[in-house]
């Protein structure tokens, strides 16, 4: 058959209409599912189903109707039809169909387009959001509790990689129990439509895990399973858990989310507990918690080499180390980095391991260009982690001076982990450096609600109020802060504070406190350099401050430009040289 008679043939067995038709009315009941179904709650995997037959029967729609034709007599094939009724006439009903079709399709397509963020709302919360409540260790031996932590927080990670998906941070979740009463007010509280909860037992190589997924608002069970299998196979369950309840909340996966899910961090099962204990002890968030997670993670890590996260967890646990004294910076910031890069050497798709050379490529390097720009890969990795959020904006935002954006990630990480009291206080860091002061001070209230004996709030409260000229209400909060905390920087504060009130005797006896503390542990320079400016010794201010930058000290440094407490200084050539220094050819 030649090709113009071949299409002319197509033409007259009415296969162009069919295709066209078929396409229309394909689109309609790929609208229908796309739109609709969710509506009732149908998963995903209809949706998915719908759409495969409707384009597996595509070419046999066509193949149809080159065989076959509808006449008054029924459906006959084609070379008896031209038999039959020669020269019938070809009704152009059709044509209706399609554009009715069409017009219903459209119809739907944009009534789903333009109320889906509403319909996807439980009133200010979004449908697919999620928090892991912590899993109940069933097993005889209570020094399992770290075990049935890890299970919950690697579910939670997992499910964090889904861009569709709000997660809640472990750290707001740690603080509950696994099968509360109140199911509603938790959800509240952490912002969530969906509460994922379960219990673990361990008895050798053998795991059991149980898991329900509840619809908070309503208390309806979505989904629950149990899982007896090989401590080996214990990543599998992982994955499993967390593409099921994606699943059932209809999360759109793309490839690269699928993979993350189901990947499989070490095959070496002692490596994996090990970095379980390592990571329980490094949410405890003390200086000797945390050098015992640094052991736990160095062992992980001798047990297995290419485990990516084991060099993470090492990477988070030095960076943090000279925050809460056990360590100088300029000791415990390059191993934070050398940790965070053999990380992304195994995985360079870790967006924690980013998180960590981020903040390393700030503090320690000074390069904030480079530091933001690691900071917005981890973001684009794992939307949902909210550390990274977090040091995003209590880092290079804040350092370069670019406010509102670091206030939108202080608040985009609060969202993630809304019960967290370092998130909390950290928000108020950020105003606080924006001159924001009476939010910054509402912020800390927040934040000491959450903990009242957390000192970290009572010392940046103490600031917000020195800045805002209440130095009564500042050396009281000042006081506190000392009470609940040895940290030598607070009561170097202290010290500024009693020499701006004029008791100066007082000032200069925690001046001389402070080098008989720092012979057994790390005292910051930045503490000198605001108790000399408060005794109007700006030189000296300054030199202490030349040696926190010769020092590597970049968690003081790094604000130089732009913290209120050092304005005093800002018109001192010297004091501008050294700022010049900071931020050379680095942003």
């Amino acid at each position: 058959m030649k090709l113009g008679s071949f299409f002319a043939e197509l033409k007259r067995r009415n296969v162009y209409k069919v295709a066209v038709g078929y396409a229309v009315v394909g689109w309609l009941l790929i609208q229908v599912a796309t739109q609709v179904f969710p509506f009732f709650e149908i998963p995903n995997w209809a949706v998915r189903l719908v759409v495969l037959l409707i384009v597996v029967g595509f070419p046999i729609a066509l193949v149809v109707a080159w065989a076959f034709e509808l006449t008054p007599g029924g459906i006959k094939r084609t070379e008896e039809a031209d038999r039959v009724y020669p020269g019938r006439s070809r009704g152009r009903a059709w044509i209706y169909v399609v554009i009715s079709a069409g017009l219903l399709s459209a119809g739907l397509f944009f009534l789903g387009r333009y109320t889906a963020p509403n319909e996807n709302k439980i009133g200010n919360v979004p449908a697919k959001s999620i928090a892991v409540l912590p899993f109940e260790n069933l097993s005889r031996d209570p020094d399992n509790a770290y075990f049935a932590e890890g299970i919950q927080d690697e579910i939670l990670t997992r499910l964090a990689k889904v861009a569709d998906l709000k997660v809640i941070s472990h750290t707001s979740t740690q603080r509950y129990k696994s099968s509360p009463d109140n199911l509603p007010q938790i959800a509240k509280e952490l912002g969530v439509a969906n509460i994922l909860e379960g219990s673990v037992q361990k008895s050798q190589d053998q795991v059991r895990v149980n898991v329900q997924l509840i619809n908070a608002a309503t208390d309806a069970h979505l989904w629950a399973d149990s899982f007896d299998r090989k401590l080996i196979d214990i990543f599998a369950v992982e994955s499993e858990i967390a593409t099921k309840v994606a699943d059932t909340l209809q999360a759109k996966l793309t490839g690269e989310e699928q993979h993350a899910i189901s990947m499989q961090p070490t095959q070496n099962t002692e490596a994996y507990q090990l970095y379980l204990k390592g990571r329980y002890f490094w949410n405890k968030r003390t200086g000797p918690d945390l050098q015992k997670a640094i052991d736990y993670f160095k062992q992980a890590i001798e047990k297995d080499p290419g485990y990516a996260l084991a060099y993470v967890g090492l990477g988070d646990s030095y960076i943090l180390l000279s925050g809460f004294g056990a360590a100088r910076p300029q000791d415990s910031f390059p191993l934070a980095e050398a940790a965070a890069k053999k990380a992304l050497q195994i995985d360079d798709n870790l967006a924690e391991a980013h998180t960590t050379l981020g903040f390393s490529l700030c503090v320690h390097h000074l390069d904030f260009a480079s530091s933001i720009r690691e900071f917005e890969r981890a973001i684009a990795l794992n939307p949902n982690y909210a550390t990274a959020h977090h040091w995003f904006g209590d880092g290079p935002l804040l350092a370069v001076g670019q406010f509102d954006r670091a206030v939108a990630e202080g608040k985009r990480a609060l969202e993630l982990d809304p019960l967290s009291v370092i998130i909390t206080a950290d928000l108020g860091a950020d105003y606080l450096v924006a001159r924001r002061y009476d939010e910054a001070i509402e912020q800390f209230h927040k934040a000491i609600d959450l903990d009242p004996r957390f000192y970290y709030a009572h010392w940046n409260l103490a600031e917000a109020l020195e800045l805002k000229g209440n130095m009564r209400g500042a050396l009281a909060e000042y006081k506190k802060a000392v009470e609940l905390d040895d940290d030598p920087f607070v009561l170097a504060l202290l010290g500024q504070a009693y020499a701006k009130l004029g008791q100066r005797d007082d000032a200069l006896k925690i001046l001389a406190q402070l080098p008989q503390i720092g012979a057994h542990r790390y005292v910051p320079s930045y503490s000198y350099a605001l108790l000399h400016m408060a005794l109007g010794e700006k030189d000296k201010a300054i030199e202490w401050l030349e040696r926190s930058y010769r020092e590597g000290a970049g968690l003081d440094v790094i604000f130089l430009k732009v913290d209120p407490m050092l304005d005093p200084l800002q018109k001192e050539p010297r004091f501008q040289a050294l700022v010049a220094k900071v931020f050379a050819e680095k942003y």
